[in-house]
């Protein structure tokens, strides 16, 4: 179940355990109210999450090209190993901030 948090100025995006095909759709419409403002620094807690799909793929690279073109912030934190690997072998790493669970 996806929830949104402000916290310290900061929108956070706390994802379910899965972004799949299944649910994709529902994800996206979640988070929508968070892709409004104008600036805002979103931080996406991947703390739970333990399986991606291409479409989760999509509709982070669409959160971060629009959190990007409203001057915004974009990162995921507390991904785990398995989820990093998939967006380091996508090139998703290379043009975002992705920081591992500790």
């Amino acid at each position: 179940m996806t929830q949104i948090l402000k916290e310290d100025g900061k929108t956070i995006i706390k994802t379910g355990q899965r972004i799949d095909t299944m649910n994709a759709g529902q994800f996206e419409k979640d988070i929508e109210p968070a892709l409004q403002d104008q600036g805002v620094d979103l931080e996406m807690d991947c703390t739970e999450l333990n399986y991606m799909a291409s479409s989760g793929l999509r509709i982070i690279q669409k959160t971060m090209r629009t959190v990007t073109m409203k001057r915004g912030k974009f990162k995921m934190t507390n991904v785990s190993p398995e989820i990093y690997k998939v967006l380091a072998m996508t090139g998703f790493t290379k043009f975002m901030t992705v920081e591992q669970k500790a």
